[in-house]
């Protein structure tokens, strides 16, 4: 296991070794911020839905003026696993859950 984060909605988010090296194989911008990433999660400045899947949702947090980074996790059965990460400049659409 590469990490396993307590989010503020209650439930933990984890990532193994082996994901988060394809992760940051397609998102190499990321590599050097996991400790960000881990932040997201954490500590977030916003939390949103997914508007296409309700079980996802998005980690924002921010980097600098207009540029956020954001982990995209998934809760089933409880559980949460990390998705993927990357850096942004927009907040994507969809349903506010937890504003800081």
């Amino acid at each position: 296991m590469r990490f396993e984060i307590l989010t503020p909605l209650g439930f933990s988010v984890r990532a193994s070794e082996s994901h988060w090296q394809r992760l940051i194989s397609k998102h190499p911008d990321i590599a050097d911020l996991e400790e960000l990433v881990q932040q997201a999660m954490a500590n977030p400045d916003e939390i949103r839905r997914s508007r296409r899947d309700e079980g996802v949702l998005l980690f924002y947090l921010v980097r600098s003026t207009k540029r956020w980074v954001v982990a995209v996790a998934r809760r089933l059965n409880g559980d949460g696993f990390l998705i993927t990460a990357y850096q942004t400049s927009a907040i994507k659409e969809g349903e506010s859950i937890w504003p800081r």
